[in-house]
């Protein structure tokens, strides 16, 4: 039986285990594996050392440590490989194990729209939504029968209106006309006698007799 058969119970009597089961046990094995390969690296560098101090002293110990070296890197490549190996298998598992969860919430989610759906019947929605639309247009005409005021007795021709309207602006235009020729008829009287100056001062009269006086002494 291989490594894997014996980590996983692969016997043929055996019930396989699920796919998180099998996740978890190569996760516990690439631990195991992980503190082996710390344990064979903290060896070679002990039989490295070992080499050195004896590699001019006694050259029988430091081959020997320096055999026990290539054994220990030769366990470390195959765990290196064993380690590559569980690790896809277990990116594998996962991905399945995934798809596992996303296939069954799928069929799962089917299974409610389907019983959803069990009680619809295509037909009757049709029919359900043609008397949603029947009732809004009977909304639509009650609303618009409410709110026109011809229920209420206004029945007045609108052009009527407007006649009469043009007729109260043609009798206010008039009486403005009126009102002006009236007041352009009432201009002020032109006075006929031309404003009396205003009398020359005593004082002033005086002041020019004097300069007379002097102008005709000097002149004899």
């Amino acid at each position: 039986m291989s490594i894997f058969g014996k980590i996983f119970g692969g016997g043929k009597g055996d019930k396989p285990p699920t796919t998180g089961e099998a996740i978890q046990k190569l996760r516990d094995t690439e631990e195991m594996l992980i503190k082996k390969q710390d344990f064979l690296e903290k060896k070679i560098q002990q039989e490295i050392g070992i080499a050195r101090q004896n590699g001019t002293k006694n050259k029988r110990v430091a081959l020997q440590a320096l055999k026990r070296k290539k054994r220990y890197d030769k366990q470390l490549q195959q765990i290196d490989g064993t380690l590559s190996t569980i690790e896809m298998q277990r990116e594998a598992l996962e991905s399945a194990n995934t798809n596992t969860n996303v296939l069954q919430t799928m069929g799962e989610a089917a299974k409610a729209l389907k019983f959803a759906h069990k009680e619809l019947d295509v037909d009757k929605v049709h029919d359900m939504m043609d008397d949603i639309a029947e009732q809004q247009e009977v909304a639509r005409e009650i609303s618009d029968a409410i709110s026109n005021p011809v229920a209420f007795g206004d029945d007045v021709d609108e052009d009527e209106l407007l006649q009469e309207l043009e007729e109260l602006e043609q009798e206010e235009l008039d009486e403005k006309l009126l009102s002006t020729n009236e007041n352009v008829g009432e201009l002020p009287d032109v006075p006929s006698s031309v404003p009396a100056q205003p009398a020359r001062s005593k004082r002033k009269e005086e002041e020019e007799e004097d300069d007379l006086a002097v102008l005709a002494a000097w002149a004899s």
